[in-house]
């Protein structure tokens, strides 16, 4: 078993109806590297952060057995920012500022403990980046799973054919998956976007689930759990693609049927994030609070 996580390492700055954060951790490589972490060990983790970076975080990390040899650290610069707020349905943002700051010189190094990972999560990243961290490795690792988003389907649509032709399995929302098929139906999108190179699409649809889409038009529903509260979606993409690989890691079975299961522990993961600010519920979960989750899940959707 071994995970090799690429993304972002970030802080926020959050506002939902519940509450306001000025300054949190965030960053997808921070959230799937912890969801997936409660699912397998170890996970290695490839970013960038400036020297106002707490290390704090870095121990945060440590402890749930998420490796940072991978995580540089560039002095006399600052960690990327975001700042995002919520509307009262949840499901819509602004985003009322963006600071790249070290993510303008970003160049990924795999350590050489990872570059022999089974997994790699290309988090959402520039496609030459993405591209760059594949290159980097000697040999291809079993399963290779890749999010992206609207901006590089636009901007780069060159770079992101050529990575898709390089990977697995492509997570991508519904707009996203319309956007780089060309077609509005789900299925007829998911079939020209796995002539790609995909094997696999997932489709997240936020509160109302994911699709998994395989071979030979196999199409299998994860549903969303319905949540008294819901405090914060941030990072719920992320962690749910956590929870995708790190199962996936922990069983090394790669079949259709295995992903079946992996999406479960996707939805299962993404719920307990959104029940707090940031990733501030993935910082304690524990083993039983996740078996009777996933439990709620199998309830959920079982038929007599």
């Amino acid at each position: 078993m071994s995970l090799l996580v690429i993304g972002t390492v970030a802080y926020d700055g959050l506002e939902t109806p519940f509450g306001v954060r000025e300054r949190i951790l965030g960053g997808s490589a921070t959230y799937i590297g912890l969801s997936a972490s409660y699912l397998t060990k170890p996970v290695h983790l490839v970013s960038v952060v400036g020297d106002d970076f707490e290390q704090t975080h870095i121990d945060m990390l440590n402890r749930h057995n998420v490796r940072t040899e991978g995580l540089e650290v560039m002095a006399g610069q600052k960690t990327f920012f975001w700042k995002g707020k919520y509307h009262l349905d949840m499901n819509s943002r602004d985003t009322l500022d963006t600071q790249l700051n070290v993510l303008e010189h970003f160049n990924p190094k795999v350590p050489d403990s990872a570059k022999n990972c089974d997994v790699l999560m290309l988090g959402n990243l520039v496609p030459a980046i993405q591209m760059s961290v594949v290159e980097q490795l000697p040999t291809r690792p079993k399963l290779v799973v890749m999010d992206t988003m609207n901006l590089w389907i636009e901007n780069t649509p060159e770079d992101l054919r050529k990575m898709l032709k390089k990977v697995d399995v492509l997570t991508v929302n519904d707009e996203e998956a319309r956007q780089l098929s060309g077609e509005h139906n789900l299925v007829k999108a998911a079939r020209a976007i796995r002539a790609m190179g995909p094997k696999i699409l997932i489709l997240k649809k936020g509160e109302h689930g994911a699709l998994l889409f395989g071979p030979e038009d196999e199409i299998f529903f994860a549903p969303a759990l319905p949540l008294a509260d819901v405090v914060d979606p941030t990072g719920a993409g992320d962690t749910f693609a956590g929870g995708f690989v790190g199962y996936l890691d922990s069983v090394g079975d790669y079949s259709f049927d295995s992903m079946k299961r992996g999406l479960m522990y996707a939805a299962t993961m993404a719920s307990f994030c959104v029940e707090a600010f940031g990733p501030e519920r993935m910082m304690d979960l524990t083993e039983d609070a996740i078996r009777a989750r996933r439990a709620d899940f199998a309830q959920l959707i079982q038929v007599g």
